[in-house]
């Protein structure tokens, strides 16, 4: 009988070393029995702290390791550049300007995640290519012990009014959400077939501006030392400061609407680590890891039930949407503020 039982247990031993070597042949990525592969490369515009809280979780939950890079603005490049051979699997962050015009140049793959459909259609891509994750609306905000409420701007074209003169502080062109802000607003004026008001309309509002800042920090910071009074930023960055640092920060519902930004994900066409990379996708936009970023982090959820559980402020908040046609828009933004970097900025006249 022990004969029996040893040579019971040499064949069983075999047999699960012949599977491994044949399963190892089969999967040579080194997929796991969920059929995922053992890593995914996330290339992002997310800050670290953001992507290691998301990462962690992932790896938790699937045993796959994370890696990920945080490109900032050279994001849309690094995935241009590397159409050829792709070294990551999956893109998360930057603005869903930058995810159409990534579209266009086919470096995606279609992939419909699993919370799709809970989502708004103004934050997914009708063909099924990128999805938001995130909601960045950009508002303008201001400094309640410098103005009143009564005599701070109700709308975009107030900022040009001569009671703003220095009263106006905000990011340069090199921050995605004065990008888009910019780009959105003279998008308005191209609609109406009238660009050049817009460009006019800048111009005048760069006469009031005091000064730019390539910091969002060191925005808030002059805006709280009551440098000027009046600014535009994510809402999240406002409630930030305001429920953090303290700051006496009031919104603006702008009258003609604020820009909304998305912030998306989606699966880089010829990824190396196509089923983790989906497997990524599906959690980092589920309800539970949205609540969690926007409990966290304090990021504004695109999915319904991951704003019901999150901070107070995001199910309370109010603002109009600006109409914004990011598809046109994501072919003009880069020649649109190049010309305002060289031909606005800092252009106006008595600027102290």
């Amino acid at each position: 009988m022990m004969f029996k039982h040893n040579l019971m247990v040499s064949l069983m031993a075999a047999l699960c070393a012949v599977t491994v070597m044949v399963f190892g042949i089969l999967n040579p990525t080194g997929a796991n029995a969920s059929g995922l592969e053992k890593k995914v490369v996330i290339y992002s515009t997310h800050g670290e702290s953001l992507l290691e809280a998301v990462a962690d979780a992932f790896e938790q939950e699937t045993r796959v390791k994370v890696d990920f890079i945080n490109l900032k603005g050279e994001l849309a490049d690094r995935v241009r550049a590397e159409k050829a051979n792709p070294m990551s699997d999956v893109m998360f962050g930057a603005p869903s300007s930058v995810f159409i015009e990534l579209k266009s140049e086919h470096l995606f793959d279609k992939y419909v995640p699993s919370w799709a459909d809970q989502i708004n259609p103004l934050f997914k891509d009708a063909g099924g290519y990128w999805f938001g994750t995130i909601q960045t609306p950009v508002l303008m905000f201001y400094n309640s012990e410098m103005i009143s409420g009564q005599d701070a701007p109700k709308d975009w074209q107030d900022l040009i009014k001569p009671q703003y003169k220095n009263q106006l502080v905000f990011r340069n062109a090199l921050s995605s959400s004065a990008r888009a802000t910019y780009s959105s607003l003279l998008q308005q004026y191209e609609k109406q077939n009238d660009l050049e008001s817009g460009w006019r309309f800048l111009k005048a509002v760069d006469a009031n501006t005091k000064r730019y800042y390539g910091s969002g920090s060191l925005q808030f910071q002059a805006v709280g030392r009551k440098e000027a009074a009046i600014s535009f930023a994510v809402l999240n960055s406002v409630f930030d400061n305001k429920i953090k640092n303290h700051l006496p920060l009031e919104i603006i519902d702008a009258k003609s609407g604020s820009p909304v930004i998305t912030d998306g994900i989606a699966l880089i066409k010829g990824a190396k680590h196509p089923n983790a990379g989906k497997a990524f996708i599906d959690f980092a936009g589920s309800a539970k890891i949205q609540s969690m970023l926007a409990n966290k982090f304090n990021r504004l959820p695109t999915h319904p039930a991951a704003i019901a559980n999150s901070p107070a402020w995001m199910a309370a908040v109010k603002f109009k949407v600006m109409d914004v046609d990011w598809g046109a828009l994501s072919s003009k933004q880069s020649g649109w503020m190049q010309k305002w970097d060289e031909q606005v900025k800092n252009t106006g006249k008595d600027k102290k």
